[in-house]
């Protein structure tokens, strides 16, 4: 069995793949399994993957699949997983070489079930660390946790025994798919260190918004509803309802703003709103809300039917002058 599989969803990307594939070639880790998923890429993207797994065939699988995008590359590449622990690369991004050795050993020191680290946002012209809001617990965790797939290990167990995936065929697949992991978990360990190297492409899924934005509102009904079937949403309420505020106030709504055209974006930004007081009424009186004092929350506590209007034009402007 080996130590680390590394899964690795491939589509149209042949000028980052190398990058990408030599990264995990070149971990210091030697037992690890390297599983190449061809999301039915036109490029030149899966004659360069099978390139790699016929010069490194120990270490490199390569299966290819209709395109089903990310979410569907990754839950094919599940099964075929032998490793101990499970970890995602974007085949536009690369890792640092001693990442899985590091994060490895300290799943086993801690006997952990998921390890994270810290990142680098890499732009053209600038390099910005990305670092952990400390948590200590599962609680906490669901509220502050960054809900990226690709900067964790987890235990391959966890995932098969609780049936945890990705949600095919929609945006924001890493939200879902961390909380519904998270209440699975038991000891969680944490390495303060970027080691991800992730890769901004103007034209990247997650900088183009349109009426697809809107499928935020349908990944955060599927956990509420995850939750609320296995009995947990009781337990977990504080940080759903903040967590259903933060994104609709904050990062939602920074990408309805950016939505070119007129009527789509008025619609879903009135959505936005009618949703957040129709699921969370009372959420201005949330615990998490009223106790925590970061830049995000003191922001949120001034939202209203009013400022929230005028927030919505202040993130336009900023937008069209980035």
């Amino acid at each position: 069995m080996p130590k680390v599989s590394v899964i690795v969803p491939i589509y149209n990307v042949e000028n980052y793949l190398n990058r990408c594939l030599d990264s995990l070639i070149n971990q210091t880790m030697q037992d690890i399994e390297i599983i190449l998923v061809n999301d039915g890429s036109t490029d030149k993207s899966g004659d360069i993957a099978k390139e790699y797994a016929k010069k490194y065939n120990v270490k490199v699988k390569y299966l290819e699949k209709e395109n089903g995008g990310l979410s569907d590359a990754r839950n094919f590449g599940i099964p075929y997983a032998t490793g101990e622990y499970i970890a995602f690369l974007d085949s536009d991004d690369y890792i640092e070489k001693n990442a899985y050795e590091e994060m490895y050993n300290k799943a086993k020191e801690d006997d952990a079930d998921y390890v994270e680290c810290d990142f680098l946002w890499e732009y053209p012209n600038k390099v910005k660390q990305d670092k952990r809001f400390n948590y200590n617990n599962k609680k906490e965790m669901l509220a502050f946790v960054r809900v990226v797939a690709w900067n964790k290990l987890i235990r391959r167990k966890i995932l098969l025994d609780n049936g945890i995936n990705f949600p095919k065929g929609l945006r924001y697949e890493d939200v879902e798919f961390t909380y519904k992991l998270i209440p699975h978990l038991n000891t969680i360990s944490y390495i303060d260190k970027c080691f991800v190297h992730y890769t901004q492409r103007k034209n990247s899924i997650a900088n183009v918004q349109n009426e697809r934005t809107a499928e935020i509102f349908t990944v955060l009904d599927h956990v509420i509803e995850y939750y609320k079937q296995n009995n947990l949403y009781e337990y977990y309420q504080d940080e759903l309802e903040y967590n259903y505020a933060r994104y609709l106030l904050c990062s939602s709504l920074k990408r309805i703003s950016k939505i070119q055209d007129k009527t789509i974006r008025k619609r879903l930004l009135d959505q936005n709103w009618k949703l957040l007081n129709e699921k969370f009424p009372n959420w201005k009186k949330n615990k998490i809300l009223n106790t925590i004092k970061i830049e995000n929350i003191r922001y949120m506590k001034s939202v209203n039917s009013f400022t929230f209007k005028i927030y919505t034009e202040i993130f336009r402007f900023i937008l069209r002058q980035m």
